[in-house]
């Protein structure tokens, strides 16, 4: 923080007073040395008098913004200048505070401008980082429910309609959903992950929603959601099935109205953000059994676009196994090719973890594999058998799974008796449900 004022004892109180309050304060007492310091330095807030001995507060506010247009000026005005400060406003200032400064006002509005700074740096990451390029290149096939589902896209993209993506894990669902993004007139807002599953249900709505400070144990301060980060592009809801029902109501409504409120707050926050949301869970079971909200998935499922398992577009098998070559290739500057007898293990492979694991088994036979040839020694799929045919398959190669491959079977057998609800696996498991997700993510069960 830059303190420019040029009263020396009133510059020294309140510099100490501001350090005695946890900031890093520089004091300086001229507008030269100010924008020496701003330049040099460049300080998230300058505290800056109106009267200055070299300059007028207002020029010296506009050299200050033009030096760094990201640090936020709040001026110091004596009582007679109200109609400057008002001016100091029009011109960019942050806010104003009359001297001599209350310092509980005074720390609010420092506050205050430190979050929006905080959002504003975080809007700005995530712009950059989560906006994602066109990935159209990305999306391989030939098959004609393949080309049915890249149709769809292309007629949805454009449009500002809600999305359901549904399918098997692996089948691509986030690739999908930043494709309908990269082709939308949103494109370069950001780009707005949500893992619904990996947050219990308070800290699910802090993300979402935001929370005022105070709002909760450890608020020490205001945070904005992810609603209002993404506020001119895309919000993710990845894994909606797990969210819970209160979480529901409060998810409809930003649908209904495009707004809502911090988690403790009273205002109303409006916001234009486009929705897609996945699952590889059946909704409609869901909400006949009372654990999703009909209204929601008439709401999430404008448009529902279905993803096929790979077992159902066989014939695709072949190019995206060139593809994923090719693109390990390029990645680790070592070339191979698939040979015909491991060509047929692949195609024949019924693939429960659909594109994905196809993809960490060519990753994986790159890797390994001696020559410029992988044979059916270098996949990885020879693990991965059927639980019915694991006793033969050991007799047969005289090999003993291992933990790791005794755990996953265990986990998808679980799944498979709850049909694929988490909170019961977890519970028939006796691991909590954040436990599950996690060995979930580790084997590459999760989209």
């Amino acid at each position: 923080m830059l303190l420019v004022d040029d009263d020396d004892a009133f510059r020294s109180v309140l510099a100490a007073e501001l350090a005695r309050m946890h900031f890093q304060v520089t004091a300086v007492a001229t507008a030269a040395e100010a924008l020496r310091q701003v330049v040099d330095h460049g300080p998230d807030v300058v505290l800056l008098d109106l009267r200055l001995p070299d300059v007028d507060g207002l020029e010296a506010l506009r050299r200050i913004r033009q030096a760094s247009p990201m640090t936020d000026v709040i001026m110091l005005t004596g009582h007679g200048s109200l109609d400057e400060a008002v001016e100091s406003i029009r011109i960019g200032a942050f806010d104003y505070v009359t001297k001599p400064c209350p310092l509980d006002e005074l720390d609010i509005r420092i506050r205050r401008a430190l979050e929006r700074q905080a959002l504003r740096t975080r809007t700005t990451l995530l712009e950059r980082g989560l906006t994602p390029p066109d990935l159209g290149s990305a999306f391989v096939g030939e098959s004609p429910a393949f080309r049915q589902v890249m149709d769809v896209i292309e007629r949805v993209a454009p449009t500002d309609s809600a999305v359901l993506i549904t399918g098997e894990t692996g089948t691509g669902k986030e690739m999908v959903a930043k494709l309908l993004h990269a082709r939308s007139a949103r494109r370069h807002r950001p780009f707005v992950v949500v893992e619904c599953a990996a947050l219990q249900e308070t800290l699910l709505q802090s993300e979402l929603f935001g929370h005022e400070r105070g709002a909760f144990t450890g608020a020490d301060r205001a945070k904005p959601g992810l609603f209002e980060v993404a506020h001119g592009g895309t919000i993710f809801l990845d894994e909606i099935g797990e969210v819970s029902l209160a979480t529901q109501v409060k998810l409809l409504r930003v649908l209904d109205t495009s707004s809502f409120r911090h988690v403790g707050g009273t205002a109303e926050i409006h916001v234009d953000v486009r929705v897609l949301a996945a699952t590889n869970r059946s909704l409609p079971d869901m909400v006949a059994q009372g654990a999703f909200r009909e209204d929601l998935y008439y709401r999430l499922r404008t448009v529902e676009l279905r993803l096929p398992a790979l077992r159902d577009r066989r014939t695709d098998i072949d190019l995206l196994v060139r593809h994923f070559v090719r693109l390990m290739g390029e990645r680790s500057a070592v070339r191979r090719h698939v040979g015909d007898a491991a060509l047929d293990v692949l195609r024949q492979h019924d693939w429960p973890g659909n594109v994905r694991e196809l993809m960490h088994v060519i990753e994986a036979a790159t890797v390994v594999a001696e020559g410029p040839e992988i044979r059916p020694e270098h996949l990885s799929i020879h693990a991965r058998r059927s639980p019915a045919s694991e006793p033969a398959h050991q007799a047969s190669t005289g090999r003993m799974p291992t933990l790791e491959e005794m755990e996953r079977t265990h986990i998808e057998r679980a799944l498979e008796a709850a049909h694929g609800h988490r909170g019961h696996a977890a519970s028939a498991l006796g691991i909590s449900e954040r436990n599950l997700y996690r060995k979930l993510r580790s084997y590459g069960l999760l989209p």
